[in-house]
C-alpha cells in the first residue's frame, strides 16, 4: 500500500474546488465521530487523519456543540468550511469503525470518493442490537444497579421491568424527534412511577430506591466522561456544553422523578 499522501485528489487548475471536496469528507468524518460519542481531541484527530491521506495540510479546527469547521490548506489555495452536528449518541461500534477508516485514509492511496463511499457502507451497514435487547439489557441493569444501591430482592422485579419499558418508551419517542430533556422527564416520571408501584404492590421495603433505581437509564455516563475529558484535553469551550447538556438532563429526569412521588402519594 502506499505510504505517501494522495495529491491526486489535487486539481492544479482548480485547487479551491478540490479543496472543497477534501474538506466535505473531512467534516463529514469528524462530524459522525462526534455524533457517535467521541471526544473532540479523537474528532479532530480523525479530521487531521483523513486531510493528511489526501495531501492538504490542517491550517485549524474548530469543534462547537452543534458544529464542526476546518481550514485546510495546500500550496497558496486555503479554504475554511463548517459543517453541522446531528444529535449526540452513543454508538461504539460506528465510532471505531469511523476511526479505523480514518487510519486507513491516513496511509494514503484513498480519493474522497472512496473514502465517503466506506463511509456510507458504515453508516448504513453497521450493526446495531435490536431494540427490545436493549430495553431488556438496560432494565437488568438498573435492576442490578438498585440493587447494589441497597434495594431488596422484591423490588428486583419491578425495577427490571419499568427500567425495560422506560428504555422501549425512550426509543419510540426519539424515533418521533421529540426533545430530549422533554423525553428524559416522561421516561423520569413514567419509569419511577412504575417501579414505585410494582415495589409498592410486591411488598417491597425499599420502594424510594426502587424509584430511583428505574431511571437510572437516563443518566448520561458517556457524556459526563467526556465533558470531563474535553475540558482537560484543552477544549473547554465543548466540554462546558456537554456539561450544561448533562445537567439539564439530570434536571428534567429529576423531575419526572418528583412527578412520580406525588401521583404515587395520591395513590396511597
Amino acid at each position: 500500500m502506499n505510504s505517501q499522501p494522495d495529491t491526486s485528489a489535487i486539481d492544479p487548475i482548480h485547487p479551491h474546488l478540490a479543496l472543497d471536496r477534501i474538506a466535505h469528507v473531512t467534516l463529514r468524518i469528524g462530524a459522525i465521530l462526534a455524533q457517535s460519542g467521541a471526544s473532540v481531541r479523537v474528532a479532530h484527530e480523525g479530521a487531521r487523519m483523513i486531510a493528511n491521506g489526501l495531501g492538504v495540510e490542517v491550517m485549524g479546527m474548530r469543534s462547537g456543540y452543534a458544529s464542526f469547521e476546518i481550514t485546510l490548506e495546500r500550496g497558496r489555495a486555503t479554504i475554511t468550511r463548517m459543517m453541522q452536528i446531528g444529535p449526540h449518541g452513543v454508538n461504539h461500534r460506528l465510532d471505531f469503525a469511523v476511526r479505523d477508516l480514518a487510519v486507513r485514509a491516513a496511509t494514503g492511496g484513498m480519493t474522497p470518493d472512496e473514502i465517503e463511499a466506506d463511509l456510507d457502507r458504515l453508516l448504513r451497514d453497521t450493526p446495531k442490537h435490536p431494540w427490545w435487547l436493549v430495553a431488556v439489557a438496560t432494565g437488568a441493569a438498573c435492576a442490578a444497579f438498585g440493587r447494589l444501591l441497597g434495594a431488596d430482592w422484591l423490588s428486583f422485579g419491578p425495577m427490571l421491568a419499568a427500567a425495560s419499558l422506560g428504555q422501549a418508551l425512550r426509543h419510540w419517542l426519539l424515533g418521533r424527534r421529540i426533545n430530549v430533556f422533554v423525553i428524559a422527564a416522561i421516561i423520569g416520571c413514567v419509569a419511577a412511577t412504575l417501579g414505585g408501584l410494582g415495589a409498592r404492590l410486591a411488598g417491597s421495603g425499599t420502594v424510594q430506591l426502587a424509584m430511583m433505581a428505574s431511571i437510572l437509564l437516563l443518566v448520561p455516563g458517556v457524556p459526563s466522561t467526556n465533558a470531563q475529558t474535553d475540558v482537560l484535553d484543552g477544549y473547554p469551550t465543548m466540554g462546558s456544553a456537554r456539561a450544561v447538556w448533562v445537567i439539564m438532563i439530570m434536571v428534567f429526569a429529576v423531575t419526572g422523578l418528583w412527578l412520580a412521588e406525588f401521583v404515587l402519594r395520591i395513590r396511597m
